[in-house]
């Protein structure tokens, strides 16, 4: 059977409770393969695994547990082996990594943050800013609306400036934010999101990092915030040099 990682620990980590159960129904009883100084969280991984919501909370309790205790090097959901010799010589071969991570993220935690725009609020801004703008704006209202063509220019002129406040703030957020953080990881462009960046910060300097988001948010009232923390450190476990070796099963599975 396939073996499922929840994350990867030192091998002198605190044992999880006896009963402590993970992904699947009936839950599989969470098991810890240990392979020299590093320690894998593991269970017997259920056929046709989905991101399903009930999944995503156990495979998140199982690192709660576990990171309550120490520091876990979380793995992404869907992370399966063919088995657990496979796990142990993935640890063995990748130890010295490992081993630095475990030492550079203990302590630590990540906060996700994402920004997008007030649409209001961002076209009250740039029409502010661009005497341009207002001029064809007033323009257009003097000659009854203007013509289709005028119309047409001022759209693309106010599309344009838009996307150009749009770099601005998502340069904005992260700068902000950075100096109350050790670390940062710009994650994938996403619809909706003009931002989405995660911060590992200090788990004792956690209030630092949100008085910043605060300060940023009151600072910024065209942008809508949202942030997500703190969550293990996803974004900093980086897998080395090589590919992963432990694949997700959900990167073909239907969300």
């Amino acid at each position: 059977m396939n073996t499922y990682v929840y994350g990867i620990t030192a091998s002198s980590h605190p044992a999880l409770p006896e009963d402590m159960g993970g992904i699947g129904d009936p839950a599989r009883p969470v098991r810890v393969l240990k392979q020299g100084a590093l320690a894998a969280l593991v269970s017997d991984a259920p056929d046709g695994l989905r991101p399903k919501r009930r999944e995503l909370l156990a495979h998140s309790a199982v690192l709660a547990e576990a990171g309550a205790a120490g520091c876990v090097l979380p793995m992404r959901f869907g992370s399966v082996a063919p088995d657990d010799d496979t796990v142990s010589s993935v640890l063995a071969e990748r130890s010295e990594h490992y081993e630095e991570r475990l030492t550079a993220l203990d302590g630590k935690v990540e906060y996700n943050v994402k920004a997008s725009h007030d649409e209001e609020a961002v076209l009250h801004r740039v029409m502010a800013e661009n005497p341009e703008l207002r001029a064809m704006t007033e323009a257009n209202r003097q000659a009854g609306g203007g013509t289709y063509d005028q119309r047409l220019h001022l759209g693309e002129m106010v599309v344009a400036a838009v996307k150009a406040q749009e770099a601005v703030d998502a340069t904005d957020v992260q700068h902000t934010l950075e100096p109350a953080a050790d670390a940062v990881s710009v994650g994938p462009d996403s619809s909706g999101w003009l931002a989405n960046v995660s911060f590992l910060v200090d788990r004792d300097e956690a209030e630092t990092f949100l008085t910043a988001v605060e300060q940023l948010r009151s600072g910024h009232p065209h942008l809508e915030l949202r942030v997500n923390g703190p969550l293990p450190p996803y974004s900093f476990v980086e897998p080395g040099p090589a590919e992963p070796a432990i694949p997700s099963a959900a990167e073909h599975a239907e969300e």
